[in-house]
């Protein structure tokens, strides 16, 4: 589990795609797996084999770490659901340690499952914070209420409105998000991991007599 509070930026050292063609035969399509490689100094200090870290919002297993660099396995359905698969050597990602017992909530509680993507679809700068809309399909759309919590790319933030006409949603975002995570590089059109706020679906299942 994880709070959405991002500990450091990391470097891509590699991606390598595995069981496939070259690149271009498109990422989750083509290719069965692929193994990241990713340069983290502070997440990978206290790192062992098969801990957990969040990467722009996806849980990976850590296989092999030394000098601030960990290597982790991302499997087909990873590569289907979020934009992993079109990181590249040099691109900065998003970087958070599973939380501990002791550690304060600082966010909320993100399983690092990503639910799907969506497009940054505008930015307006304000004076001391950054208006960003997002827009996504009307399938995670369902679960996003204003002033509810989402993740993006990993970061907690808080829902400023919903417009279903647009299939769009807001954040604002201030100027330390801007500055310590990948929210502050991306550009309209860019492709963000989404994962909403896991009470949602589990009140919808129930609802709907799932559990019977």
């Amino acid at each position: 589990m994880f709070t959405g509070i991002i500990e450091e930026l990391g470097t891509v050292e590699s991606l390598d795609l595995l069981d496939g063609g070259d690149r271009g035969g498109g990422v989750g399509k083509e290719f069965n797996s692929a193994r990241l490689t990713i340069r983290g100094p502070k997440v990978t200090e206290d790192a062992g084999h098969g801990d957990s870290i969040a990467v722009n919002g996806c849980c990976l297993t850590v296989v092999e770490y030394g000098d601030g660099v960990f290597t982790a396995d991302v499997m087909r359905e990873t590569l289907q659901r979020t934009s992993l698969g079109g990181l590249e050597k040099g691109s900065s990602v998003n970087l958070e340690r599973a939380v501990t017992a002791h550690a304060r909530l600082g966010g909320h509680i993100v399983q690092g499952h990503v639910d799907g993507t969506g497009t940054i679809a505008s930015r307006t700068p304000g004076e001391h914070w950054e208006d960003v809309r997002i827009a996504t399909t009307p399938q995670i759309l369902k679960y996003i209420a204003e002033k509810g919590s989402i993740a993006v790319d990993g970061v907690s933030l808080t829902v400023t409105d919903v417009d279903d006409a647009s299939g769009t949603f807001g954040i604002s975002l201030i100027p330390t998000t801007l500055e310590l995570t990948v929210l502050g590089r991306n550009k309209v059109g860019d492709t963000v991991n989404l994962e909403v706020d896991v009470i949602a679906k589990y009140v919808e299942r129930l609802i709907a007599g799932g559990n019977k």
